[in-house]
This record gives structure tokens, sequence and C-alpha cells, in this order.
């Protein structure tokens, strides 16, 4: 029986098998420290009897909790090739859209690579629809140009637009364009 569980330093040593992807975005270990220190409810991980991990969403808060305008934002959702089609993305979808809930979030939004088209149908398929494209948001390493994201948040539900600049300021701002 699969357990779903909150992500510990020490899984950061076990995720390689998940993490080895060319589509699962990786950042250091600091990044993922950051996460599990800020938000620790947003980070679970999916464990097989074994003891091997099968995959993990890792996400955060994000807005203006004094306002009380936030939202939920997937950082990072991945399961290993040999588990996936077990519906185990979307159940690490559904708990952490819970959470979100049960913190009054007013939604969950993600990032996700325009040609990952398995995610993409995976999202739509859990209700969620392109509200912007983000170009260039997924930088290449291999000499590629970068790749643009969709922005996703559930069908009919927007994050502010108080984030998005229609044109760049200098070569480091990201330029959205709306779905």
């Amino acid at each position: 029986m699969t357990t779903l569980r909150a992500f510990t330093c020490d899984d950061l040593f076990r995720f390689n098998n998940i993490n080895l992807d060319p589509l699962t975005e990786t950042y250091g270990i600091p990044f993922y420290l950051q996460y599990l220190a800020h938000w620790p409810e947003y980070f679970i991980v999916a464990e097989a009897p074994g003891g091997e991990l099968m995959g993990y969403i890792m996400g955060k808060a994000e807005g203006s909790v004094a306002r009380e305008e936030w939202h939920g934002h997937v950082t990072a959702l991945s399961v290993a090739p040999e588990f996936r089609r077990l519906g185990l993305a979307a159940k690490l979808m559904e708990l952490l859209e819970e959470i979100s809930e049960r913190k009054g979030g007013f939604l969950v939004d993600l990032f996700v690579r325009v040609s990952n088209q398995v995610a993409v149908n995976m999202y739509k398929q859990l209700g969620y629809s392109v509200y912007r494209t983000v170009i260039e948001y997924y930088s290449a390493s291999n000499g590629e140009p970068d790749e643009d994201a969709y922005g996703e948040s559930p069908l009919g539900q927007r994050p502010g637009r108080r984030d998005v600049y229609m044109h760049p300021i200098d070569q480091n701002t990201r330029l959205f364009q709306y779905a």
C-alpha cells in the first residue's frame, strides 16, 4: 500500500529515481530545504511499501496572506517512470488542493512545460486550464532555446494579474501572454 507523507530532509538523498526524468525540473538542495522550512505542509512524498520513493509534490502559498488574497502554487510534481499511470500524480494534486483550501487559499495554480503534453492533458482532466503562456520560463542547459510554460489554474479561475508584465524591462524580465 502506498504511503503519502510529509517530505523529510532524508528524502533529499533518496529521490533521484524521480528527478532523473528530463521533464522534471530539478533544483539545488538549498531550494528544497527552503520549501521544507517555509511550507512543509505543501511538500508531500509517496512511498512504496518497500520504502522506494514513488513521487512527490512541492508547493507553496503565494500572494498576500495579510490581505487574504493568496493561493497555493505547485512548484514541482513528479512521479518516477515505473509508478506512472497509477493515479498518483492526481492524488498528490488533490492533497495539495485540500491543504490550500483548508488554509483559505482561493485556488491552486502551476506552470507546465508547453512540450509536456502528457502533463498538460492530465491537468486538463483534473479541471485545470491554461490562462497564460510565460515566454522562456524554463531555462535550457544544453544549448537549446529556453522553453515556454503554460500558467494553469482550475477552470474559470485565475490568480490576480498584478504579477503579469506585458513587456520586458530588461533581458532578465519574463514576458507573459494571456491565452
